[in-house]
């Protein structure tokens, strides 16, 4: 990817994430199909994003593939039960990325990031916060197989677009869609931006010695890790 393309992409990337929570929600309050396409497609270009900047031809094929796809649902009640499985998959995904960067040899996903922020390797960190570091990447963990939980169990019992419905059963107990979309599409991450500043606060009472001088610091000094430490966080 050249260097203009890449400056786009990580403001595109964060405008595409704070866009399908909203189109979701908005499509299941609307109920229809061409909303629900919408918000999908902005997934499908989200996933997609850095191989359609760098124009490679099997991201752009994919991607047209998959927007014909949508279109061609959106007149349908698919496009709305397919907005079940975003919360759902998103949030197993990331339980498995946290629980997964436990396993040795790898360090846990939040002691590299500290040791990022601290400027040394996670090895050379001060044990108790070593030890704190990757006792959160568990709750982490926890915290999103417990959401991925609760999103899936709310996809089968929403009315009437739920995957019960569709099958033809009425569920007992059930919710309706606005609901499921309001613990999907806003709830869910009221939750991790909550943990995520709550944890903060934890964090710099029992570790006073930090690198940042308040939250915002805080922000700033993960945003300039870069876009390559970020990708290499996400890849191994």
């Amino acid at each position: 990817m050249n260097p203009a393309a890449s400056s786009v992409s990580g403001p595109a990337r964060v405008a595409l994430a704070v866009a399908y929570p909203l189109l979701a929600h908005w499509a299941s309050h609307d109920g229809g199909g061409a909303l629900a396409a919408w918000a999908l497609a902005d997934l499908v270009v989200f996933v997609a994003l850095d191989g359609l900047l760098a124009l490679r031809p099997a991201p752009w094929a994919i991607a047209a593939a998959l927007l014909a796809a949508l279109a061609a649902l959106a007149r349908t009640p698919y496009a709305q039960m397919l907005l079940l499985t975003p919360p759902v998959l998103f949030n197993a995904w990331l339980a498995w990325w946290f629980a997964r960067s436990l396993r040795a040899p790898r360090e846990g996903l939040i002691t590299r990031i500290v040791a990022a922020l601290h400027g040394c390797a996670p090895g050379e960190l001060d044990p108790p916060l070593y030890r704190y570091t990757r006792s959160l990447t568990a709750l982490w963990a926890w915290t999103m197989g417990l959401l991925t939980a609760a999103n899936a169990a709310l996809a089968l019992i929403a009315v009437p677009d739920g995957l019960l419905a569709r099958l033809g059963y009425l569920p007992s107990p059930s919710i309706t869609q606005e609901q499921w979309s309001w613990f999907a599409n806003i709830i869910n991450y009221g939750v991790l931006g909550a943990m995520f500043a709550g944890e903060y606060l934890v964090r710099r009472q029992r570790f006073p010695e930090r690198p940042e001088s308040g939250f915002f610091d805080f922000l700033r000094r993960m945003a300039r890790l870069g876009p390559r430490f970020w990708k290499d966080l996400f890849s191994t």
